[in-house]
């Protein structure tokens, strides 16, 4: 228990420029590395308008609505202009233990575990056409995900968390936010998020088109990990992960990814050389990438 619930905390971190790829050699431009064949860019690229955001270099924000639902608040924005034709796709970010998502839409660089990253990304999501969904976990984000915490970790059916994501989706299809796409859905999540975010492959099958996961794994690990059998429809799947991340330690993430790209599944990998447990300056470009070729 304790050893699960060591992998849902958020400690705090450095970082450095450069990246490195799993096989250990430098990429100095920052190029993430590819596992399987390189995706191709889909038809249905969302539609980019001006930005919900401001962002002066050392300090973001973007706009953003909140609403209750299940007895959580979730924090939403859309995109500019007008929707597709279907409803924007849309991007749930699940949080990190202790930081509610609605502390995902501003940031300072002064900010621990990479948020000022992390409300980078979320502005280029937005500029990029993608609504971003932040719901909090429980009592008010102050806690956690249950997806690797025993004993949800394999008894998830019916746990609050499982009744709330199906509240959740049903909320994204129903209007309550905006005209979303429920064709177009994505994941992304950091630690306990992270895990929470390989959860949506795992409990939720065909409902994600992709999944971004950050110092994270497998949905039911921990500071170590055995991957099972994967689900035939698992979501392509791109990890970001600091080389010196001791409360995610990458050879909790490795064994996820392996499998993953053993059993030929798309998989993008973006190793940051000397970050801790952070959400990575990369993830603002590799993430939509990710996400627009899906």
């Amino acid at each position: 228990m304790r050893r699960l619930l060591l992998a849902a905390l958020l400690t705090a971190c450095g970082g450095t420029s450069g990246a490195t790829l799993p096989d250990g050699t430098a990429s100095p431009d920052g190029t993430p590395s590819t596992g399987g064949d390189a995706p191709s860019p889909g038809d249905d690229a969302p539609i980019a308008g001006s930005s919900r955001c401001m962002d002066t270099g050392t300090a973001i924000t973007c706009s953003s609505h909140a609403l209750p639902l299940g007895g959580r608040t979730v924090t939403y924005e859309v995109p500019t202009g007008t929707p597709p034709a279907a409803g924007w796709p849309l991007v749930v970010f699940y949080q990190g233990s202790f930081v509610p998502g609605s502390h995902a839409f501003a940031a300072t660089t002064a900010d621990a575990f990479g948020a000022y990253q992390l409300t980078s990304t979320i502005k280029a999501l937005l500029d990029r056409g993608y609504a971003v969904v932040a719901p909090d976990a429980q009592s008010n984000g102050t806690l956690y995900w249950q997806s690797n915490v025993p004993p949800y970790a394999t008894s998830w059916a019916g746990c609050a968390d499982d009744v709330f994501v199906k509240q959740l989706l049903t909320a994204t299809t129903d209007g309550t936010f905006a005209p979303l796409d429920p064709a177009r859905r994505y994941a992304m999540g950091i630690s306990s998020g992270g895990f929470m975010t390989s959860r949506m492959a795992v409990s939720y099958a065909g409902t994600f088109r992709a999944l971004a996961v950050a110092s994270g794994s497998y949905a039911t690990c921990g500071t170590t990990c055995t991957v099972p059998a994967l689900p035939t429809d698992h979501p392509p799947t791109l990890f970001l992960h600091g080389d010196q991340d001791h409360t995610v330690p990458m050879s909790s993430m490795t064994p996820y990814r392996d499998k993953l790209t053993a059993d030929g599944f798309a998989v993008q990998t973006v190793i940051h050389a000397g970050a801790g447990h952070e959400w990575l300056p990369e993830g603002k470009t590799a993430v939509p990438d990710w996400f627009d070729a899906h």
